[in-house]
C-alpha cells in the first residue's frame, strides 16, 4: 500500500477480518474482480455507494451509468472522497482511484465517459456497499 497515512487505518489482520478474501485482494492488493460478477453492477435504485472498507460515501447513484465494461461506472465521485495515483502496472499507465479515507483500491478512472465530466470511474463492485435513499 501507499506510504501515506489515512484517517482510517487498520492492521493487515484487521483488514483480513473485515473484508472477504475477494474484497481483500481487490482493495488491499490492487486486484480486479471478474467483469460482470458483482450485483452492484445492476443496482439502479436511488442512493449512495460507500467504501466497503470504511463506509465513506463515494458515489451517488444519479451519476452511475452503464458503460458496457462489466464494472459499475460513475461520472464523478462525492467531492473529496476519492484520490488518484498513477498506476504503471501491467505495462501501461492508468489512473488508479482509491478511497481518500482508508486508502483502499477502488478501480481506475478513464477519460472516455459521458458528459458533463467526460470521466468514467470504473469501480470494482466488491469495494462498494450500497445504501438506498430514505
Amino acid at each position: 500500500m501507499d506510504a501515506k497515512t489515512y484517517p482510517v487505518t487498520r492492521t493487515d489482520a484487521e483488514w483480513r477480518a473485515l473484508l472477504t478474501p475477494e474484497q481483500y485482494q481487490v482493495m488491499r492488493n490492487h486486484g480486479t474482480e471478474r467483469p460482470g460478477s458483482c450485483a452492484l453492477l445492476y443496482e439502479k435504485r436511488a442512493g449512495t455507494f460507500t467504501c466497503a472498507g470504511c463506509d465513506q460515501p463515494l458515489f451517488e447513484s444519479k451519476l452511475k451509468f452503464e458503460s458496457g465494461t462489466g464494472w459499475p461506472s460513475f461520472n464523478d465521485p462525492v467531492e473529496g472522497s476519492v484520490e488518484n495515483t498513477v498506476d504503471r502496472s501491467y505495462g501501461m499507465v492508468r489512473t488508479e482511484c482509491h478511497c481518500a479515507r482508508c486508502g483502499s483500491h477502488l478501480g481506475h478512472v478513464f477519460p472516455d465517459g459521458p458528459p458533463p465530466t467526460g470521466l468514467r470511474y470504473c469501480i470494482n463492485g466488491v469495494a462498494l456497499n450500497f445504501e438506498p435513499a430514505a
